[in-house]
């Protein structure tokens, strides 16, 4: 399994956005869109603010696979669903301290996505 370096977790942790581009099932990229990531431990996360709504959440759902760019980070990455609620509460927490700043209209939506959690594994 390949992992994230250091590096990579740190340039990605600092950004306050990645672009994300899931893969459909054809095989092309969805068109990039800006989003929210997190860092806990050594693993990165994401949410959809739409929740099961959100358009690029439904693409990743349903294919696992797609690529993200974040500064000089240019990567594909394979989708893994996140359910358990330790993580979850971790995730929760990571989105208030990263992004508080940006206010409760932003970040509540972000913790109240917690069905929509994916982790980012590099391919």
């Amino acid at each position: 399994m390949t992992t994230w370096t250091s590096g990579e977790l740190n340039l990605i942790a600092k950004a306050d956005e990645l672009e994300m581009a899931p893969r459909r099932g054809n095989g092309t990229l969805r068109r990039p869109v800006p989003i929210w990531v997190v860092l806990d431990g050594d693993e990165l996360y994401v949410r959809s603010f739409r929740g099961t709504g959100g358009g690029w959440w439904r693409t990743a759902r349903t294919t696992h696979e797609g690529h993200i760019r974040s500064g000089s980070v240019d990567k594909d990455v394979t989708f893994v669903e996140v359910t358990d609620s330790e993580t979850n509460d971790r995730i929760d927490t990571a989105y208030r301290t990263k992004y508080g700043r940006f206010g409760d209209a932003y970040v509540n939506p972000m913790v109240a996505a917690r069905s929509t959690t994916l982790r980012l594994l590099p391919r």
